[in-house]
């Protein structure tokens, strides 16, 4: 069974960074794909930012050019690199892992809020 556990969020004023981590409990070079999504109270949940296990990355517009998305083989972690952030931005970030059948595999949240 895949775990993941999140880190790295918290409260930041608009214009700052957050950097998240997502770690899991097993190699992340099988997961065909590794992402973050999001959810803000009352709103669906979203695709942030996804790499595929080629390397390949895609970004919701929301957030291009302000996020970054890398993983770390010897660590077996996923992480998000937020800059410039936007009230717009607050939400429950969850990772996700896609593993070579694609079942989906959920992180326990961490959440970000942005505010002055």
């Amino acid at each position: 069974q895949v775990q993941l556990v999140e880190s790295g969020g918290g409260l930041v004023q608009p214009g700052g960074s957050l950097r998240l981590s997502c770690a899991a409990s097993g190699s992340i070079a099988s997961f065909n794909a590794m992402g973050w999504y999001r959810q803000a109270p009352g709103k669906e949940r979203e695709l942030v930012a996804r790499v595929s296990r080629a390397g390949s990355t895609n970004f919701s517009d929301s957030v291009k050019g302000r996020f970054t998305i890398s993983r770390d083989f010897a660590k077996n972690t996923v992480n998000l690199q937020m800059n410039n952030l936007k009230p717009e931005d607050t939400a429950v970030y969850y990772c996700n892992a896609k593993d070579r059948t694609w079942t989906d595999y959920w992180g326990q949240g961490t959440q970000v809020t942005v505010s002055s």
